[in-house]
């Protein structure tokens, strides 16, 4: 398959110390050798591949010199998109990459959609669509483990795994075809319901398998959305500047400060936090402070963790009872503040109503109680789970809906094996899960959805 040329930067805007100019496709070679001279006569069609040259971009048009460069030339099929890839190194201004650009782009190359380098490896039959997400997954990890991650899908890992899924269903259909074409036993229809329900139960084993990893993988992926809650002035922007190191949110003693919502991506011991710091809750005559307080209560609903914050010199009330009610159903860590003055809190009933959730106490002003905190949140979520390295984590919302209806199918099957019904009937089901687990990795999706994936990916890409 053979495309026109392409062309993007792929460094971020900016001032920086180099930035690069990348062209992928049959003329990337010839255009940019149009543009670049270098010691001698040294032309970039007659160098090898995997090679690393020191000149200049000279405008064609007037003989201007440009720019200084070093440009790497990358033959086919041994590049990321299996065509011909040129990258020109250049200065990190923005003018002098620009020009670069525009020039590139005159002399034959198309510029580039989002993600079309990444979406031409995967045309090209490089990676499988799997590997193609897991190249975005890369870019956006906030943390190492959400890094481990995406690298092991970007080597194929899940991908290996459901190409045996796959193979294994095809098996078993050809398997029953033959029994069904060519019987040699008078049993041959006990033995055909026996090996289907054998391997569709495997199936169905190995997919469950994927998906006790999707909770996690999908926070590793996304982040964590945690929201801080309490009523005014117990220490939630406090908090929310603690866990980010950063004085993001005012602090004071005014309560009702925190008006509106802030948020605040953070890595907790491997764990990523879209940390959300709201308006106090309680009720209030301000409608600026109502308003955000409601924006809160709807946080709060929608938030994977709550982080719980009561006042250690404060008594209980009634709101506090009321927020305690409204977080039961969640996954929520009491968090009682301000140890550092003196106690007024009944302990005994904040056990009561923690119900079993974690307590921890802190003196924020003091910095007492974040490491405790910071276990008690990776503990919660990552409890006994071994190392992203040593597992398979489903991380992708499209996959995890996929994997979910291929077990359906599945599940439709062993159904329809145990009561009997027609094989024939049996195998539209096994086909359909075939189908669906094909989508993963690219092998039965549609182009539409192929367009929508890569043009989420950032240009240069």
């Amino acid at each position: 398959m053979e495309f026109d040329t392409i062309a993007a930067i792929s460094t971020p805007m900016g001032e920086g110390a180099i930035a690069i100019v990348r062209l992928s496709g049959s003329e990337a070679i010839a255009i940019a050798d149009r543009l670049f001279k270098g010691k001698g006569k040294k032309r970039l069609n007659d160098v090898p591949s995997h090679t690393l040259h020191y000149g200049h971009i000279i405008d064609p048009a007037d003989g201007r010199t440009v720019e200084e460069v070093m440009v790497a030339v990358m033959r086919a099929p041994k590049t990321f998109t299996r065509e011909d890839v040129v990258e020109i190194n250049c200065h990190g201004g923005l003018v002098s990459v620009h020009r670069i650009l525009q020039l590139v782009l005159t002399n034959g190359a198309r510029l580039a959609e989002p993600g079309e380098f990444t979406k031409r490896a995967f045309l090209n039959g490089r990676i499988d669509l799997s590997q193609a997400e897991a190249v975005i997954d890369l870019i956006r990890a906030k943390t190492d483990r959400a890094m481990n991650v995406a690298l092991n899908q970007m080597e194929g890992r899940l991908s290996k795994m459901i190409r045996q899924l796959r193979q294994t269903i095809l098996e078993t259909l050809a398997h029953v075809e033959v029994n069904i074409d060519y019987p040699e036993y008078d049993d041959v229809e006990e033995m055909t319901h026996r090996l289907l329900l054998e391997k569709s139960q495997y199936v169905r084993s190995e997919i469950e398998r994927l998906l006790q990893t999707a909770h996690q993988g999908k926070i590793l992926r996304e982040g964590l959305a945690t929201v801080i809650i309490g009523r005014p002035n117990v220490g939630k922007s406090s908090l929310l500047n603690s866990l980010v190191h950063e004085n993001k949110a005012i602090v004071t003693d005014i309560p009702g400060t925190t008006r509106d919502v802030i948020e605040e991506y953070v890595n907790v011991r491997g764990v990523p936090l879209k940390l959300i710091d709201t308006a106090g809750i309680r009720e209030t005559e301000d409608v600026v402070e109502r308003i955000g307080v409601e924006r809160s209560k709807q946080m709060v609903k929608e938030a994977d963790l709550v982080l719980f914050v009561l006042n250690y010199n404060e008594p209980l009330t009634e709101e506090d009872e009321q927020l305690f009610e409204s977080v039961k159903e969640k996954d929520v860590i009491i968090i009682v503040n301000k140890t550092d003055l003196p106690q007024r809190i009944d302990m005994e009933r904040v056990k009561q109503l923690a119900n079993e959730h974690p307590i921890i106490a802190t003196s924020l002003l003091e910095e007492k109680g974040i490491d405790q905190l910071e276990e008690a949140i990776s503990t919660l979520f990552f409890a006994g789970a071994v190392e992203a390295a040593d597992l398979t984590y489903v991380s992708n919302s499209r996959h995890i809906a996929l994997l979910h209806q291929a077990k359906k199918a599945i599940e439709e099957a062993i159904a329809g094996i145990e009561a009997g019904v027609p094989i024939d009937i049996v195998q539209i089901d096994l086909t359909r899960a075939w189908e669906l687990l094909g989508e993963i990795v690219g092998d039965t999706v549609h182009e539409s959805l192929i367009d929508q994936l890569f043009s989420q990916f950032c240009l240069g890409k």
